[in-house]
């Protein structure tokens, strides 16, 4: 959802703290591995239409006819990049499926991303909500698939509700926290303001423990 390192499946950190060990990998797999990796940070912090494949050449240390090997548009080194996203994104919602018990406990874990990636989300936004705005505005199409990053988090999410008692309700509930989500995310972006992440974070997770404890009479 928001920013942080490639365990959250947004942006890039050194090879082989990723989906597939590095060190496993075939010299093509690394070298498209750390194309896509590199594409996707630079999608993140400098948008897709101002990302240049000269800026990736550039970043990624690769010649350019490595690049044009692999993908022929800068499209398709996005839609990697989305399945990218895409692929650590589920991979960290089915840990914390595996390494928290209660669905309370799942949800406040959700939560820990604003906090854990406040400074990304002050200097850059949140790397979901700006792509996806970005794509909306010129690109349907391929902001048709990175929608799916929102889907990920949205079912995982309503898994959870539904599980804490509220399976009616559910969906709208994972909404609503994706949605402050992204609101919190902007204006921690727009105003530079941490101390209002972590209030507004806060909120949040008393209003999840409230719903844990039987309260559903408001959002907090």
């Amino acid at each position: 959802m928001w920013a942080s390192c490639c365990r959250r499946g947004f942006t890039s950190e050194p090879p082989g703290k990723c989906l597939k060990p590095w060190i496993k990998m075939k010299k093509s797999e690394r070298t498209r591995q750390r194309i896509i990796e590199t594409a996707n940070r630079l999608f993140y912090q400098q948008g897709y239409a101002a990302t240049s494949f000269s800026d990736v050449v550039n970043a990624a240390n690769v010649p350019r006819g490595n690049i044009y090997y692999y993908f022929k548009t800068k499209d398709d080194i996005l839609r990697a990049a989305i399945n990218f996203r895409a692929e650590r994104i589920s991979s960290m919602l089915q840990n914390w499926s595996e390494q928290y018990s209660t669905p309370v406990e799942r949800l406040n874990r959700f939560l820990e991303i604003l906090p854990d990636s406040i400074e990304s989300l002050a200097q850059y936004g949140c790397p979901m909500g700006s792509l996806n705005t970005e794509l909306g505005k010129n690109n349907p199409e391929l902001q048709e698939q990175a929608k799916v990053l929102f889907n990920l988090f949205e079912d995982w999410l309503t898994d959870q509700f539904s599980e804490l008692g509220y399976a009616k309700r559910a969906r709208e509930y994972a909404r609503r926290i994706l949605a402050r989500g992204q609101g919190i995310s902007i204006m921690t972006h727009v105003y530079q303001d941490k101390k209002f992440l972590l209030q507004e974070t806060d909120r949040l997770a008393r209003w999840v423990n409230r719903l844990a404890a039987g309260d559903a009479g408001n959002s907090g």
